[in-house]
């Protein structure tokens, strides 16, 4: 069976981290996210994928090429203008013959998951279930079968979802030539699947382990769950007295200096320099050719590459982007004082513990303070001593 991957939306809900890569070359566990999904797809058996691009698509290309580092074989279908989910579907119209899978390339799922999707005949879509249906396109299902599919209702019929996961073949894209553009002057696929619904053709096929990446905080959910089935993997060097439990992976050219505490799960790059006395706690993802200082302490926290963080810093359910650089003594709060759950720039994270969103190229000068749910745009600049909240927007000078 062929796979076509949508990936060509530019994920303007996880600005600033989207302002140079496309969402789903955003890494989890030091790799983009829609590298996890591609090669779980491989490992249920997929061999011949079809990557629907658009916006970054440079990036994606240059990082995938045609697939052979994988052992798969990738075409790509340019959507040039981002109209919506069937228009990208659409732009694979004629490079996937008969039965095929389409995949959101946002999420993560499990081989076993696609292997048994792919089990189905088409049109059958995968479906999960969640707390939040609200969020989403619930789906009320009978005997096996979607009867209705609502989307981002406000009284949600079930707790079932839609999860972005379909089995299609070629009737679908006479299905999308019927559609037309949505109140938000798009063509979404759920429209195309309309009268699959009301004939009872369209089959639900529940996944067992499922996870979107649809906002920033959902991306330190992801790298947890991908890092808690790493192994233990040394191939820089350790110096004495650096203490370490759990799964840790250490890449090429990376020197732990002494004094270091690691706990797993957790992944270093290649190239980094960690310590001497830095504390790096669970579910951490720390880039290629970073600098964890001196009495630094990173915790469930994703440092993408090229970032220093050297000196009496705490860093904590943050995500960082690349190419930072933080003053000695600049840390950053992720608890509030009422035990609230956090907001981010008006939206309910649902996470009690949540630290910052920090874009590419932010600079801090000594001992600022982020407070908890700050949103820094890239190429932000802060003077020494500087109190950061709320959202700052790109290239600002805070003095």
């Amino acid at each position: 069976m062929e796979c076509v991957v949508l990936a060509a939306g530019e994920g303007k809900r996880m600005r600033p981290l989207t302002a140079y890569r496309p969402k789903v070359m955003l890494p989890l566990a030091n790799r983009p996210m829609m590298e996890h999904l591609v090669i779980a797809a491989r490992n249920a058996g997929i061999e011949d994928f079809v990557f629907v691009v658009g916006y970054g698509e440079r990036e994606i290309r240059k990082h995938f090429g045609d697939g052979s580092a994988l052992g798969i074989r990738i075409r790509y279908a340019p959507q040039r203008h981002q109209q919506g989910t069937a228009d990208a579907l659409n732009a694979a119209n004629g490079s996937v013959e008969n039965q095929f899978l389409l995949l959101n390339g946002d999420m993560i799922l499990q081989s076993e998951d696609i292997r048994g999707l792919c089990t189905n005949k088409a049109p059958c879509m995968g479906t999960s279930t969640t707390d939040h249906p609200e969020d989403y396109g619930v789906v009320v299902v009978d005997q096996g079968r979607v009867i209705t599919l609502e989307e981002k209702s406000t009284h949600p019929k079930s707790t079932v979802i839609n999860a972005g996961a379909y089995v299609f073949d070629q009737d679908i894209f006479s299905r999308i030539d019927a559609i037309r553009p949505s109140p938000r002057g798009e063509l979404e696929l759920t429209d195309a699947l309309g009268e699959y619904i009301r004939n009872k053709k369209l089959k639900a096929h529940p996944l067992s382990t499922w996870m979107d990446v649809g906002h920033p905080w959902d991306m330190l959910d992801a790298n947890a769950l991908l890092l808690a089935s790493v192994e233990s993997k040394n191939e820089g060097v350790v110096e004495k007295d650096v203490h370490s439990s759990g799964p840790v992976i250490i890449g090429k050219e990376s020197v732990v200096k002494s004094g270091t505490c690691i706990e797993g799960p957790c992944i270093i790059g290649s190239n980094c320099r960690i310590g001497p006395h830095a504390y790096i706690r669970g579910a951490t993802a720390v880039g290629n050719n970073c600098h964890i200082g001196h009495c630094t302490e990173l915790k469930n926290s994703i440092i993408m590459q090229g970032t220093k963080i050297p000196h009496f810093n705490y860093i904590g359910d943050s995500i960082i982007g690349s190419g930072c650089n933080f003053g000695a003594g600049t840390k950053i709060a992720n608890l509030r004082h009422d035990h609230a759950t956090i907001r981010v720039g008006g939206r309910d994270s649902r996470k009690k513990k949540f630290g910052a969103i920090i874009g590419d190229g932010v600079q801090f000068g000594i001992n600022c303070s982020v407070n908890v749910g700050a949103v820094i745009g890239t190429g932000a600049k802060f003077a020494p001593s500087s109190y950061v909240e709320g959202i700052i927007g790109e290239n600002s000078y805070i003095w």
